[in-house]
């Protein structure tokens, strides 16, 4: 073989190896953990200190192990929306979306302890490790609350202006979206008060939030089909990056720099990549119709989306009824 060849076959495998390292990992299905029962479901949390899911499931708290895949216990809800773990504390936290409570039970035993009175239509629920304190936000008195697991006692109240979705943090706030009026509020973590109000220009109806805390880049995902990238030095969106048909959950896997949105109507699972100083879709990787809701694990880059199958859409009602017995959690990871 000539020397040309052998030149020209290294730059072809050099190129090939450059492209794919370019592109990132995508990711596969591999594991569906059979979980059962019946109605929808909200909010997907993971939580790292027991390798465990927590899913607002209908009229209860799901606790799913990770490890073998198996529903280990649940915490009865009224209108189940979504729970955290403090792990010094051992106490979980789980919103109430009919009743109007958190309802504060033993995360190991899942024993209930108490309710407390929070606002009107409790939502998102955020364990920040920062100011080790649990904040939760209420859809229809559009405010947040926050709770100090020590007293198990409302602190604070702070207005949003707006009806509030999902929150991440880092260590000097609490980020929100507001849904109807398009905006992140910024919330300072000392003084438990609204300091900026950033218009999300090009997203319309923001719900999943997730955060990059290495570049503080935040990713809202948009009903409008797109992901927004904010700079948190100046709540400027920097990229609008195409994601799928009923985006409604974020996440990012910290380790390999992936931010995810997750497209119920389509079953689709957006991948976003920072290349070369510039946001982009990666790629869309199939998942299944009405996988809206994500968590991920950064160390071990699984990826979770609860799923079921549906019956015929009843007539007044805006969404399709659940299969009774078909809800599940899908399981992806980085394809090889």
């Amino acid at each position: 073989m000539n020397t040309r060849v052998i030149q020209l076959g290294i730059l072809l495998l050099v190129l090939g190896a450059t492209a794919a390292h370019a592109q990132g990992p995508l990711y596969r299905q591999t594991a569906k953990f059979e979980i059962g029962g019946e109605g929808g479901w909200d909010y997907i949390n993971y939580d790292p200190s027991s390798n465990r899911l927590l899913v607002g499931h209908s009229t209860e708290i799901t606790v799913i192990d990770v490890a073998s895949g198996k529903k280990i216990g649940s915490v009865p809800a009224t209108g189940a929306h979504g729970a955290v773990v403090d792990p010094e504390k051992k106490l979980g936290f789980s919103t109430n979306g009919r009743a109007g409570t958190v309802t504060v039970f033993d995360a190991t035993t899942f024993q209930p302890k108490q309710d407390i009175k929070v606002g009107d239509g409790p939502d998102a629920i955020l364990f920040d490790p920062y100011s080790k304190k649990v904040v939760e936000v209420n859809g229809r008195s559009k405010d947040m609350m926050v709770i100090n697991p020590e007293s198990l006692k409302v602190e604070t109240t702070i207005a949003l202006g707006g009806a509030p979705e999902a929150m991440v943090s880092d260590a000097s706030h609490v980020y929100v979206n507001v849904e109807d009026t398009s905006e992140i509020a910024s919330v300072d973590s000392k003084t438990w008060k609204v300091d900026h109000r950033w218009k999300l220009t090009g997203c319309e109806g923001p719900s999943g939030l997730a955060l990059d805390e290495e570049t503080n880049h935040l990713f809202s995902v948009c009903e409008n089909k797109k992901m927004a990238v904010v700079d948190l030095k100046n709540g400027n969106v920097i990229a609008t990056v195409d994601t799928g048909a009923g985006t409604d959950g974020a996440a990012f896997d910290s380790e390999l720099g992936n931010a995810l949105a997750s497209n119920g109507r389509d079953g689709t699972l957006t991948v976003v990549q920072l290349r070369n100083g510039k946001y982009e879709t990666a790629g869309q990787v199939p998942t299944q119709i009405g996988a809206r809701t994500i968590a991920v694990d950064s160390k071990s880059h699984k990826v979770f989306l609860p799923v079921a199958e549906y019956l015929p859409a009843v007539a007044g009602q805006q969404r399709r009824p659940v299969k009774p017995g078909t809800f599940a959690i899908l399981v992806f990871e980085p394809a090889k």
